[in-house]
């Protein structure tokens, strides 16, 4: 299902064109901006509830020597591992995700230096006076020299509004047409009995969803410390 497809299909079962709103300050919502937004909201309730490989990114970069700080990508949300290897090139060492509290206990000088075994989400990342929205990661202990480093984590994929198509849309719509069923109801006000159908039907696709992602997609997954749903 693309974009227009779902579209069409959120107006067809709730007999709502969403005609333009005019708000209070005289500015108006357009029909697609309302739509859009009940689409959105139901990818980011779906992203945030199943696991699925689609939502994981790798990028690649360089840890710079005597320097325990490492940006995280733009578009960050959680991270899955990271690993540091030579410079150039070598053997793969798996850092171990810790709190800021243990790296502080356990590497309490920046002279604690060495290659990188743990690493923890630290804040947002600082630049002079200027405080930016984007996160980082504080390694321990601190690297003795320069490092190359793979981080594997967890992103939003492009919404399919924009797109106009998605992992989601093509492999599993039915939880995304159901899931943006239920924010154009409640947007609605609609009818409760209607509402708790929808929402019935949306958990009925979700769970389903749920046994491809967190399930059957990790059933021989290597790292057991990950959710991993039991597929019978």
């Amino acid at each position: 299902m693309n974009y227009s497809e779902l579209s069409s299909a959120i107006q067809t079962y709730t007999e709502n064109n969403f005609p333009t709103i005019t708000l209070a300050d005289s500015s108006t919502v357009s029909s697609t901006a309302q739509i859009n937004r009940f689409i959105e909201q139901a990818e980011q309730r779906i992203y945030n509830s199943v696991q699925f490989p689609s939502l994981r990114k790798n990028v690649t970069g360089t840890i710079t020597a005597n320097n325990k700080y490492l940006s995280c990508p733009d578009d960050f949300l959680a991270p899955y591992s990271l690993a540091v290897f030579p410079y150039g090139g070598g053997s793969y060492t798996y850092l171990l995700n810790k709190d800021v509290n243990f790296m502080r206990e356990a590497y309490p000088s920046p002279t604690d230096t060495g290659t990188p075994k743990y690493y923890a989400l630290f804040g947002p990342t600082v630049s002079g006076a200027i405080i930016s929205n984007e996160l980082s990661f504080i390694l321990g202990p601190t690297p003795d020299t320069a490092y190359s480093a793979e981080l594997h984590y967890y992103y939003y994929p492009e919404s399919i509004t924009t797109a106009t198509t998605s992992w989601l849309g093509d492999n599993f719509d039915t939880v995304l047409l159901y899931g943006s069923l239920v924010e154009a109801y409640t947007f609605m006000k609609g009818e409760q009995d209607l509402i708790a159908l929808y929402n019935q039907k949306y958990m009925e696709a979700l769970a389903l969803a749920k046994r491809l992602g967190d399930g059957m997609e990790r059933q021989d997954a290597y790292r057991s410390g990950q959710f991993r749903q039991a597929v019978t």
